[in-house]
């Protein structure tokens, strides 16, 4: 079973145990980077909680999940249609003002990851905004039925110096906000991509 597997087969129990967890502060510290009213990708976007803030603040969302069983259950949620890709059929060209991928990047292998982070940061326009968050550790592997591939801050940002049109604009720990996880830490990164005039 990989990850995709593990989301159908499981997608009404992943829906009810995150359709209600409150991402509050950081996802309040993204959208204050973003103009009003802008265009937000959300990559991986579950049981599509975070969308439906997004689109409750009057952003223009497009929802995206790999699991097809997922898709369904969050297009019920947030009222649109949601999506069906995989990472590696992303093709936007500087759509997106800003890119919420809360806890689905650390599904790819370090491999894939510098792959897939190429094609994100493509869809951002420039200026544009990506969060991603990923379990802090140094794991790689099968956990839990599920691919994992954790990072500290240090090779975090040697992932990030691959690029050049992005800049780091912070990268910081939060404990986990599921009750029963509250020895787990996550790593939470925010870039910014560079404008023209900036190269």
């Amino acid at each position: 079973m990989d990850s995709i597997d593990y989301y159908n087969k499981y997608a009404n129990i992943y829906f009810e145990s995150t359709v209600e967890l409150d991402m509050g502060e950081t996802l309040e510290r993204f959208v204050g980077m973003l103009p009003e009213a802008g265009e937000i990708l959300d990559l991986g976007c579950g049981s599509g909680r975070d969308s439906l803030k997004f689109i409750e603040r009057g952003f223009d969302v497009t929802a995206v999940d790999g699991s097809i069983e997922l898709c369904g259950l969050a297009s019920i949620h947030i009222g649109q249609d949601v999506l069906h890709m995989q990472f590696d059929e992303l093709d936007f060209q500087e759509v997106f003002d800003g890119i919420w991928a809360c806890a689905s990047l650390l599904h790819t292998s370090p491999e894939e990851l510098e792959v897939v982070l190429g094609k994100v940061i493509d869809g951002l326009k420039p200026g544009g905004i990506l969060y991603m968050s990923f379990k802090h550790g140094e794991f790689s592997g099968f956990r839990n039925g599920r691919y994992f591939n954790d990072y500290k801050t240090k090779a975090m940002k040697e992932v990030i110096s691959k690029f050049s049109d992005i800049d780091l604009v912070d990268l910081w720990k939060t404990s986990d906000i599921r009750n029963e996880k509250l020895n787990e830490e996550w790593l939470n990164v925010l870039v910014r991509k560079v404008r023209e005039e900036q190269k």
